[in-house]
């Protein structure tokens, strides 16, 4: 889709018709863009997100150049999946990746619509969580899940945090994934985490396509090169770098009073190492942000980085970051202070 708003703050007007890096899941030969949209404020994460800046969100990102957008039934309970399909309504279906979840189905209870949901989103508690990681529990999320969204299809459909069912995850879920892909039902499956070890351990025993791995490969923690990356790489299973921002002590070009790191407030050892690394870029003209979103892309296993966003501004600012260029200065000068992986794969 073309361009037709106005430039971007430093007058980047052409940029706007640039279209994003598209790479294969090589598995099962999803495409998808290398910058993603998170669609978590769909469902009105934190506060209510209005129409008017979902519309705006999902309008931009498709003028930006984003192809792929990753959703959920949890977001919300199930209002983000609801929008996004709504949405993508006006868009050409084939010209999109769109990625769910399923591991927990919702379930009314209407008993509990005066309270509001307790995991984050600021919706009414009618419908509770449950899991089901059953054969026929993951068949019913995903019907579910294309009746909320109203779309043809689901082109990746990830096991949604199973930190504390890995056996059942390895036995039941992501066979009963499998078969769906290998149905044609769904284009790839895996699994989305906040921790790699789990997510390498998937990698091993089961035939997934394509994880997502949320928070743990970032300018702040690089763990994942120790398990679950380099097995990506040996086995040809796509990586989707979620949440590359740390929950936000790295989404600013410095770390605002009370940052939150991992969904919780960031404690002074985080802080200051923050403030180190955008020291660092700072230096070379660039920003914090900048950084993280160019790291996590430079690994050969990640095919695309998602980042959530409320509103248009939000998607430029996002797309705009992912396109600056970083010297590699900055990243031989990280690596000097100690404050990167000396083994991690940077940008050219």
């Amino acid at each position: 889709m073309a361009a037709t708003g106005a430039g971007t703050s430093d007058g980047r007007a052409e940029d706007r018709r640039e279209a994003l890096t598209r790479h294969v899941v090589p598995k099962s030969g999803t495409v998808v863009t290398g910058l993603g949209l998170g669609t978590a404020q769909l469902g009105n994460l934190g506060r209510v997100t209005t129409d008017e800046e979902a519309h705006g969100a999902v309008a931009r990102a498709w003028e930006r150049g984003i192809r792929y957008l990753d959703t959920a039934p949890s977001y919300g309970l199930g209002l983000s999946e609801r929008r996004l399909g709504a949405l993508l309504a006006a868009y050409p279906r084939e010209e999109c990746t769109v990625s769910t979840k399923v591991g927990r189905r919702l379930v009314p209870s209407p008993e509990r619509a005066h309270l509001r949901d307790h995991e984050g989103f600021d919706v009414p508690a009618d419908t509770r969580r449950e899991w089901d990681l059953t054969r026929d529990g993951i068949r019913r999320s995903i019907e579910e899940s294309l009746e909320r969204t109203g779309l043809d299809r689901i082109d990746i459909a990830y096991l949604h945090d199973p930190d504390d069912f890995g056996d059942e995850a390895v036995a039941t879920a992501l066979p009963a994934l499998v078969e769906l892909r290998d149905e044609g039902v769904l284009g790839a499956v895996g699994a989305g985490m906040n921790q790699s070890a789990m997510l390498a351990r998937f990698v091993r025993e089961t035939d997934v396509d394509v994880v997502m791995l949320a928070g743990r490969y970032t300018l702040l923690e690089q763990g994942a090169l120790a398990d679950l990356l380099p097995l990506a790489v040996e086995r040809s299973v796509a990586v989707v770098a979620a949440a590359p921002y740390n929950s936000g002590i790295l989404a600013r070009p410095r770390p605002a009073p009370g940052a939150h790191h991992n969904y919780a407030p960031a404690d002074a050892v985080l802080i200051e190492r923050a403030h180190a690394i955008a020291d660092v870029c700072e230096r070379h003209g660039v920003t914090l942000p900048d950084a993280a979103l160019a790291f996590p892309a430079a690994h050969p296993a990640v095919v695309s980085v998602v980042v959530g966003a409320r509103t248009a501004a939000q998607v430029d600012d996002a797309v705009d970051r992912f396109r600056t260029h970083v010297p590699a200065d900055v990243w031989s000068e990280l690596r000097e202070a100690g404050l990167l992986d000396p083994s991690a794969p940077t940008p050219a």
